[in-house]
């Protein structure tokens, strides 16, 4: 009998010892959660800057992130600043030049234009390879949070225009690095994920 209980006893306290153990593994990522709050403040208002560049676009691409989905327009050697662009949303996303309508699928879109050809603009060969009113080349948004499209309206007059179709009008902020432009949505209005 006193085996028995001794047993018994052993197998109680094993198993309070595995579930207390459990226990910090279940809470760590909520505390992980809290701990990564996410960017607020960017607003959705027009983002602007009016250097221009005469570095062609050679790539753009999109990544994931935990707060935001990114979009990176590419000019290798323009260095960093006089970079210009405006990022915008708009009603619907028109062609420079002929005027023509770009359908971009989503709740919003977003408007970028980059001061800067998608052409040489010495012969005036394509240095980016997409097709006007196209998906972007290489861009694949299955999966993301607020990205829903992204479409190539063209290259005119040394501008390069791109429609970003995205969830819904969400705050957003543009960067300018080196070499590139990046433009960063957020998932949410708040610091929720």
């Amino acid at each position: 009998m006193l085996r028995t209980r001794t047993i018994c006893a052993t197998f109680v306290l094993v198993g309070a010892m595995l579930g207390t153990a459990a226990v910090p593994a279940v809470a760590a990522p909520a505390a992980t959660a809290r701990a990564t709050a996410c960017p607020t403040g960017w607003g959705s208002q027009a983002r602007t800057d009016d250097d221009a560049t005469t570095t062609p676009v050679r790539d753009i691409r999109t990544g994931r992130h935990g707060c935001y989905d990114r979009m990176v327009v590419d000019l290798p050697g323009a260095g960093r600043g006089g970079l210009g662009y405006s990022v915008r949303y708009v009603d619907r996303l028109y062609q420079d030049g002929s005027g023509r309508p770009v359908p971009v699928a989503g709740g919003a879109v977003l408007e970028v234009r980059v001061a800067a050809p998608a052409y040489a603009p010495e012969t005036g060969e394509p240095t980016y390879p997409a097709r006007a009113g196209r998906p972007l080349p290489g861009v694949d948004l299955t999966g993301y949070r607020t990205f829903r499209d992204a479409r190539f309206a063209g290259s005119f007059e040394g501008e390069t225009q791109v429609g970003l179709g995205v969830r819904a009008r969400l705050p957003f902020r543009v960067l300018e690095l080196q070499d590139r432009i990046v433009i960063d949505v957020a998932h949410a209005w708040s610091g929720r994920r």
